[in-house]
């Protein structure tokens, strides 16, 4: 088992110091215990007792135009969440600093629990597709795109962060959701981009 997956909700709500968002499909509100995986029968101290298992999604598609990440196994959808996307959302990422969050098929590949946002995951951004195109306009493609939680330093009330695209080009969710996603998702994992 993960150390990550070790770390308990109390903790992480603690550290995030937000509610749970709207995690379940049904479009109700995440509950403590589809946060974390604990022996079956065991409570958290937090809520409903935690179920002995997490179903852990085979695929993530993000939805541009919808400000939307969903989780899903088999293509069934585990969890949606809302996310933020970079300053300029529209069309994919062409370039370094163009504030893109990139289209296309990548995977999730590197975690980082000392980021400086809470926790983050790497997007394998450039693909092949987007360094030929960078090659043809003479470009750098730009790198480092993630899909994370808050800034650990946050400068904007979170009102703002729940509802302005906000990043360079990075995915970005509440801390909460954030949590779920880091569990529910095995390295290499196939994310899909769609505008």
């Amino acid at each position: 088992m993960r150390l990550s997956t070790l770390i308990t909700v109390p903790l992480l709500l603690a550290v995030s110091g937000l509610a749970l968002g709207d995690g379940p499909e049904s479009g109700g509100t995440a509950s403590v215990a589809s946060v974390v995986a604990a022996p079956a029968g065991v409570s958290t101290g937090v809520g409903p007792v935690v179920p002995a298992t997490m179903p852990i999604a085979d695929q993530v598609l993000v939805r541009k135009s919808e400000r939307r990440l969903y989780l899903l196994r088999h293509g069934e959808v585990l969890r949606s969440y809302r996310v933020a996307l970079g300053l300029m959302p529209q069309g994919p990422k062409e370039r370094a600093g163009d504030f893109r969050t990139p289209e296309g098929r990548y995977l999730l590949t590197r975690r980082n629990s000392r980021s400086d946002y809470f926790l983050s995951i790497q997007v394998s951004y450039p693909n092949a597709d987007d360094l030929r195109r960078a090659h043809r306009d003479h470009v750098n493609p730009g790198g480092s795109i993630m899909v994370h939680g808050l800034p650990n330093l946050q400068r904007h009330p979170p009102d703002y962060y729940a509802a302005a695209d906000w990043t360079d080009g990075c995915i970005a969710m509440s801390n909460a959701d954030m949590v779920e996603l880091w569990l529910m998702v095995q390295d290499n994992t196939p994310i899909d981009i769609l505008p």
